[in-house]
């Protein structure tokens, strides 16, 4: 057989000595991180949960799930074993600063144009507001007197009403 015929089976085990080598190295993260676990870790499962270990075992883990809620887990069943930080910020919403030295961004731009200009435009957009602005729109003593009095002929209908006869 010639060399060209064999060079797409060569290209196959080729592709599939490099698949199962990195399925084997991520095998082997997850195991290393797991045998990581320490009692007060926080832990994801793969199913989604998180929780704080409490114990570690040879084969499973007792985790801290709330007040007076202690499970048993596979370790194999431990998806990510999360910093204290990243833990904080998720199960109980606590935000740790690392840029507190920085300078906060604000929410408007008014901050950043000069102080004379932005008082003066307080005071205009101030003055703006209390003028009224004309969008077409009637006001119900601009209406029709004979409209105001067919409406008030008409009887009001109210949720349970209805116009079928009975």
């Amino acid at each position: 057989m010639s060399p060209v015929t064999l060079l797409p089976f060569i290209v196959l085990i080729g592709a599939m000595f490099l698949m199962t080598r990195s399925a084997k190295k991520k095998q082997q993260q997850a195991a290393a991180m797991r045998s990581d676990m320490q009692p007060g870790s926080g832990v994801r499962t793969i199913g989604g949960m998180y929780a704080t270990v409490k114990e570690v075992n040879e084969d499973t883990v007792l985790l801290d799930a709330g007040p007076g809620v202690d499970l048993i887990f596979a370790k194999n069943s431990i998806g990510a074993v999360l910093t204290d930080d990243e833990y904080n910020r998720i199960v109980h919403g606590i935000e740790h600063d690392l840029k507190s030295d920085s300078d906060v961004v604000p929410d408007d731009a008014s901050s950043l144009t000069g102080s004379a200009e932005s008082d003066d435009s307080v005071d205009e957009a101030a003055a703006s507001d209390d003028k009224a602005v004309d969008l077409g729109k009637k006001d119900a003593h601009d209406e029709a007197p004979e409209k105001a009095a067919e409406a008030d002929a008409e009887p009001k209908k109210t949720d349970g009403d209805s116009d079928a006869q009975k």
